[in-house]
């Protein structure tokens, strides 16, 4: 497994990265980055639907559809995600959250694996929705890890009043969601910034695959990630449906 964590908090970018990984490369990855404020929307969703596009707007909030299916997601600097990125063969679908549970639990967070393969701390709180990209002989899997995010921008940002029900498209489904760090605040009575947590993460995945150190994009990978980003920046591509 090849650990990554990218530099940049633009959210086409990461998401470009994470198609250049899946598509131009034959290795197994772990790839860790933070997004500013954005909400990303799965690739066949109805964005009109899903997402306040005013209030994105007036909170300039960027709105980003990724390749993978699922339901629309806010992230902004509160918000970790992680993606594993494999070859079929080694049969990851199953699989790809219990690494993320492991880390969780060696720091003192309990979560169990729901039916939508997304994380939830003990009283029914979601801290983490996932979302996958399949291919014959690819698998990408990636989710989000709700830190210190802002809940109400959260919420705001994902609240349509009237949706178009003749779209169609795949509906979003919400529920309720707990930040990880209220959740140490309450267990332990300590304090963590987001910065420290995403540090500590790191340095548990770090053991748990026997590496030393994160890796990080050289400039020519860069140069053919922002070939990718094009893309994600496109309003075509954002509002294909």
């Amino acid at each position: 497994m090849h650990l990554l964590f990218s530099t940049s908090t633009s959210p086409t970018f990461n998401l470009a990265a994470e198609e250049f990984l899946f598509s131009a490369r034959e290795n197994d990855y772990l790839f860790l980055y933070v997004n500013e404020p954005s909400v990303i929307i799965g690739s066949n969703q109805v964005l009109r639907n899903e997402v306040n596009a005013e209030f994105c707007a007036a909170h300039d909030i960027q709105i980003v559809r990724r390749i993978s299916g699922g339901g629309a997601v806010y992230h902004d600097l509160g918000n970790l995600n992680y993606c594993f990125i494999t070859d079929r063969k080694d049969a990851l679908s199953s699989q790809f959250l219990k690494p993320v549970v492991s880390v969780l639990k060696s720091i003192g967070i309990e979560t169990e694996i729901g039916t939508r393969k997304d994380l939830w701390l003990a009283g029914g709180f979601k801290i983490s929705g996932t979302a996958s990209h399949i291919t014959k002989n690819r698998e990408l899997h990636h989710g989000t890890l709700l830190f210190d995010t802002d809940l109400e921008a959260l919420q705001q940002a994902l609240t349509v009043k009237e949706k178009d029900p003749s779209a169609k498209g795949i509906a979003s489904v919400s529920s309720k969601v707990k930040n990880i760090s209220s959740y140490l605040c309450e267990k332990y009575a300590g304090e963590l910034s987001a910065t420290e947590f995403f540090d500590l993460l790191k340095s548990e995945f770090l053991k748990m695959y026997g590496q030393s150190q994160f890796h990080f994009f050289s400039e020519e990978e860069i140069l053919q990630i922002k070939e990718l980003e094009v893309k994600y920046k496109s309003t075509d591509w954002t509002y294909k449906k």
